[in-house]
């Protein structure tokens, strides 16, 4: 599908930059990072949101429906108001005012849910009524729309344009970002990179271990970009493709990364900085040494509600005035039989 170029926000051809200074440390070959945050709404989901709201135009449906706890919600509610499309966000009592604000200044209609899995619930009805999701909804889960999926073969096309890397470290939830990478690597061709799915707990590792991948994997963490009870077969299929492998990070390990990425002048989101703490933890057996590692460093710390290290990160008790727009109630029904979410979406 062609991109219009009414819909373009100027997503895409992100820096990527040098750190020889963690790469001597960590005994990294070469360490790069792709600063994702220089996309448009400042994460790598407006390569996805770009395709998907193109997509829902095509579809001529009455309104653009996503689940978020951030990055995702904010760029969906600013692609569609870019084309004219209104667009509710199915969100928990835990996302950040800064969020908050910014979807309604898009104009995006916040409805809240009790948890996150009440969030899909709604969309479901949403559907069902013909509004077109931008978002996963179905258990198992199965992932985004795949033309938003394809949105993300242009971040390979980048990586694969310069000096491939040997090794890519992907923050990860349910495995979008995975997916459009390996699926671009494919495509472009000259040798596959191996992808490493970095997660705030065990999820993706203990089904490469054996685990039924449709089960529900219970853990808190304050990652709340990659955070979450499910994972995906796309997000499997990807490290199986690729010789990958899931890499968990707490919390703990994260903000010790996030400060190490801060003193390279940095400033990532938690979820993304625990990609750093991947690479500490696969590089203590000598397995990286000469080679090439790049960490997709999702998105900025300035929204962020993760919790930082308090130690290199002076901080006041200061708090703004400004009040979040409140969410709208919504009415969830009951949870809707595991079908084939694509179809839906035509």
């Amino acid at each position: 599908m062609r991109l219009p170029e009414a819909l373009t926000l100027g997503e895409g051809v992100t820096p990527c930059v040098e750190l020889p200074t963690l790469a001597q440390t960590m005994k990294v070959g070469r360490l790069t990072a792709k600063l994702e945050w220089c996309n448009p709404t400042g994460s790598h989901k407006d390569r996805m949101s770009a395709r998907l709201i193109a997509r829902a135009l095509s579809c001529h449906v009455p309104l653009v429906v996503a689940a978020s706890s951030g990055n995702g919600g904010l760029s969906i509610a600013a692609y569609s108001a870019h084309a004219g499309l209104p667009t509710e966000i199915a969100i928990t009592t835990a996302l950040a005012p800064s969020y908050r604000r910014a979807m309604a200044a898009h104009g995006a209609r916040l409805v809240e849910a009790p948890d996150s899995l009440a969030r899909w619930e709604h969309l479901a009805r949403r559907v069902a009524e013909g509004a077109f999701a931008a978002t996963n909804y179905r258990l198992p889960a199965i992932g985004t729309d795949p033309f938003g999926i394809e949105g993300y073969k242009t971040l390979a096309a980048e990586l694969a344009g310069s000096e491939r890397p040997d090794v890519v470290i992907v923050p990860s939830s349910r495995g979008d970002l995975l997916s459009g990478l390996r699926l671009g690597f494919e495509e472009i061709g000259g040798g596959m990179p191996r992808l490493i799915a970095v997660e705030p707990f065990p999820r993706l590792a203990r089904v490469m271990a054996g685990e039924d991948y449709r089960s529900r994997f219970d853990g808190s963490t304050a990652q709340v970009s990659i955070a979450g009870e499910t994972v995906t077969f796309q997000a499997l299929a990807a490290l199986r493709a690729t010789g990958g492998r899931a890499v968990p990070v707490d919390d703990a390990a994260a903000s010790r990364a996030l400060a190490a990425l801060a003193a390279c002048g940095l400033h990532a989101e938690l979820s993304a900085a625990a990609a750093l703490a991947a690479v500490e933890e696969m590089a203590r057996d000598g397995c990286l040494a000469g080679r090439h590692v790049t960490l997709v460093l999702t998105g900025s710390g300035l929204r962020d509600p993760g919790v930082h290290n308090p130690a290199p990160w002076p901080h006041t008790d200061e708090r703004s005035d400004a009040a979040a727009p409140p969410a709208m109630p919504g009415f969830l029904p009951p949870r809707t039989e595991t079908s084939v979410q694509q179809r839906d979406n035509g």
